[in-house]
């Protein structure tokens, strides 16, 4: 990287896909109520490969408390309704032919607790990201200084606006945890 314009925006573009997969995961963490996005996750093991389970077959939601997946290969069904329930989102499919019903059972204290954690988990791993994207972006800076193409002044300066790029980006990643722990609690 040869200036700062280009690591700032490198720094800022990586901390915002970490926000955006941040909120990916969340998506996958149920909070009750059913939405497709909830088998976003689930991998397949179709023809050899692991696919995710939006290329077998097509997700709906008849109503709030049921998903369905009209597979589009009769023979992956079996394979389908496995990887469902096999997740970690403690789902029970039931097939019927090309059609799974997946019933969404309401949440328990004990499951909403768990579900907390886990959110807690996929907010601590993008914190770290954050952080090593700030380690990196520093890194830059140093060298800038080291090769004389900035002075000290601006080195202070540009540090400062890598920590205020950060400092945002932990503050989102914060409001969305709380945003995401008051889905999860809320009854």
């Amino acid at each position: 990287m040869s200036d700062f314009s280009s690591i700032k925006s490198d720094a800022s573009s990586r901390m915002d896909k970490t926000i955006d997969t941040l909120k990916g995961e969340f998506s996958g963490l149920r909070a009750g109520r059913a939405h497709a996005s909830l088998l976003d996750g689930i991998m397949v093991e179709a023809y050899g490969s692991m696919t995710p389970l939006a290329q077998v077959g097509t997700i709906s939601v008849p109503d709030a408390r049921t998903l369905s997946v009209s597979v589009w290969d009769r023979g992956m069904a079996k394979a389908v309704e496995k990887a469902i329930r096999e997740s970690d989102l403690g789902l029970n499919p039931a097939s019927d032919g090309q059609l799974i019903r997946i019933p969404i059972p309401p949440l328990s204290e004990e499951r909403r607790k768990e579900l907390v954690k886990v959110s807690g988990k996929y907010t601590e791993a993008a914190k770290v990201a954050v952080r090593n994207i700030r380690r990196d972006a520093l890194d830059g800076i140093k060298k800038l200084k080291k090769d004389n193409a900035i002075s000290e002044d601006d080195e202070k300066r540009y540090e400062n606006e890598v920590q205020k790029l950060t400092d945002e980006a932990i503050k989102k990643i914060d409001e969305l945890q709380a945003q995401k722990e008051k889905d999860i609690l809320q009854v």
